[in-house]
């Protein structure tokens, strides 16, 4: 692979990788956190609703 691509390649890679965790942490981490707290359903779906938003953004 040529280091030209590679570099170019990386904000591909870390744009990835972030949304994919915005994803994650949206769809798995949040909800558990907030059952485990006893959080509010409006309350969690607002904040997975701006962790999307977030995720969309890179």
């Amino acid at each position: 692979m040529n280091t030209n691509q590679t570099k170019e390649n990386q904000p591909e890679m870390a744009s990835l990788l972030l949304g994919a965790g915005f994803a994650l942490a949206s769809l798995i981490i949040l909800p558990a956190v907030a059952q485990r707290i006893g959080m509010g359903s409006s309350l969690t779906i607002a904040l997975r609703g701006a962790l999307m938003r977030a995720a969309n953004r890179f």
